[in-house]
């Protein structure tokens, strides 16, 4: 799937937002993608799946496992389509982990989807949990990373349908910030 109609799907759904956002990363940025607005679409949701399929490099897994909550609609409707189960990952209390009596066995091997990237750091603390279980992740898999060059930052192979180059400033250098334009946080920590 090309970058431009991925995008394309998201300016369709009034996903791809302009304004002063804190990513969940508690980064800022100018430019948020609502994966939510696109994968209510069913068939939206199972193009877009099925183009994350397309990125697997062949290694067997038993079951898929999404950081709640960007991930959940993409990552159930790859493992719908692979015919896997699915489980998902939540914060209690700002921290990670396997809740509503999921339970993995041990060297289970799981296929990790998310909807978008931009630190890393919700896919990394999905991959604690899995290992923690005594479970081994085997591959990430995103619609998007939000970084234009491919970046190594977890163990495992990584692959996205698009990257992209969108700028985050840490809060005390966001020029947002600085001309006093109000933030708005609309993803899975936030409010919206």
């Amino acid at each position: 799937m090309k970058q431009e109609h991925v995008l394309g799907l998201y300016e369709q759904a009034g996903a791809l937002l302009n304004g002063h956002f804190i990513l969940s990363s508690g980064r800022h940025s100018a430019q948020y993608l609502q994966s939510a607005l696109v994968l209510m679409h069913p068939e939206k949701a199972a193009e877009l799946a099925s183009s994350l399929i397309k990125l697997l490099d062949g290694q067997t897994f038993d079951m898929v496992v999404s950081p709640a909550l960007g991930g959940l609609v993409i990552g159930h409707e790859v493992a719908r389509l692979l015919a896997k189960p699915f489980i998902f990952t939540e914060r209690k209390e700002g921290v990670m982990q396997l809740r509503r009596g999921f339970t993995l066995a041990k060297n289970a091997r799981l296929l990790i989807v998310e909807d978008v990237i931009t630190t890393g750091g919700s896919v990394r603390e999905c991959m604690a949990v899995v290992r923690k279980h005594g479970a081994t992740p085997i591959q990430v898999l995103a619609l998007v990373d939000r970084a234009a060059e491919q970046q190594e930052r977890f163990d495992i192979p990584h692959q996205t349908v698009i990257n992209i180059d969108v700028e985050t400033f840490a809060p005390e250098q966001c020029p947002m910030c600085a001309k006093g334009i109000p933030a708005i946080k609309p993803g899975s920590r936030g409010a919206a």
